[in-house]
């Protein structure tokens, strides 16, 4: 028995309703569709929701909703749709419409990543993420994040540059986007993927939400890599959700008296697996890729050339003497760092790292 999506949006826009208390009515009704007595309904729903079900104010809502979201050129999918992620579905608490900004994925082997961690990176974490998120959706994975700053940012970025898909799952309404500055990343992104949220038209950024969005990103994904994380990050909120649905978890390791390491090196602790490259993410998931040796690209090889193992440069210099923009040289570098092959210096300097040194 199925479910129109229009009848989810108007379950789901009831005051006082959930996606359990959705999945419960929609269980109990006897015939697909809206409950035909919503006086039945009392231990679910209050007298405001039974009301609107009974006066077909639910109904109008629900259809206004969707004519506003259209106007936008935005998409909503609901659970029983065949283009809703199969793993979001299987999830505990999916929600029971989404709304799209771009394509959602149909996400094909190997599947989605998640990369998270936290919003005051460091510029190294960043770097990381970047080339991280390259490496992995070049060889085919999705990558999902919060489109947060920091960490978030970057593995859109990279994801981008390495030709792949990316998801933002967002902790507000897709017209209320949040960080504002990212609505530029939010177009790129919806061009080569989807900027998705479960949350109506309207709705604010509210610190409540972000657990929400959190608990989205992970049941999208087979795994999550935590980055770079605090001891309190919302990362690992996530990464916590990921374990409750049987998903893997991974956390790239930093110094011991690195504060902003302090959730990933936890997490390794308590059993996560470390990553130092995407060749780790891809062997935990029970997937083969290229080895890093045989990944090198030739822009890579190019990159390494314009680097000096003598004299730092600086990403302007870089830009100058490659004539690549700066993104693509970031996603790369990160990607160079994770493979001990460039190091960055304080002041945004990079080294190429001599094979003898390695």
């Amino acid at each position: 028995m199925t479910t129109t999506c229009l009848d989810l949006l108007t379950l789901s826009l009831l005051p006082g309703v959930g996606p359990k208390t959705v999945r419960e009515i929609v269980r109990r009704s006897p015939r697909p569709g809206l409950p035909a007595r919503p006086e039945d309904l009392e231990d679910l729903l209050g007298a405001p929701a039974r009301q609107q079900l009974a006066t077909g104010e639910a109904t109008r809502r629900a259809r206004d909703e969707a004519d506003r979201a259209a106007r936008l050129g935005l998409g909503l999918v609901g659970w029983d749709d065949p283009d809703y992620p199969a793993l979001l579905r299987a999830s505990f608490d999916p929600p029971p419409v989404l709304y799209v900004k771009g394509k959602l994925p149909s996400f094909p082997e190997p599947g989605a990543v998640a990369l998270v961690g936290s919003r005051g990176s460091s510029a190294k974490g960043r770097a990381l993420a970047r080339g991280l998120a390259a490496e992995l959706a070049a060889t085919g994975f999705v990558i999902v994040s919060g489109l947060a700053r920091g960490i978030d940012t970057a593995a859109h970025e990279g994801a981008l540059v390495g030709k792949g898909q990316t998801v933002a799952v967002l902790g507000s309404a897709l017209d209320r986007l949040y960080p504002p500055e990212n609505a530029p990343l939010a177009d790129r992104i919806a061009a080569q993927g989807a900027v998705i949220s479960e949350f109506p038209l309207g709705t604010a950024p509210l610190p409540g939400h972000f657990p929400r969005r959190n608990r989205v990103i992970a049941a999208l994904c087979r795994g999550t890599v935590v980055v770079e994380a605090a001891a309190r990050s919302g990362a690992l909120i996530t990464a916590r959700f990921a374990l409750e649905e049987g998903r893997e978890v991974m956390a790239v390791p930093g110094h011991p008296g690195d504060r902003g390491a302090e959730g990933t090196n936890a997490l390794i602790r308590d059993g996560a697996a470390l990553v130092r490259g995407a060749e780790d993410v891809a062997q935990e998931l029970g997937v083969t890729i290229a080895s890093a040796s045989d990944a090198s690209t030739t822009a890579s090889d190019g990159l390494l050339g314009t680097l000096r193992p003598d004299r730092p440069l600086s990403l302007d210099e870089l830009v100058a003497q490659s004539g690549r923009p700066a993104p693509d040289l970031l996603a790369e570098l990160g990607v160079l760092e994770v493979r001990a092959r460039v190091r960055r210096l304080a002041g945004g300097l990079y080294l190429r790292i001599s094979p003898e040194r390695v």
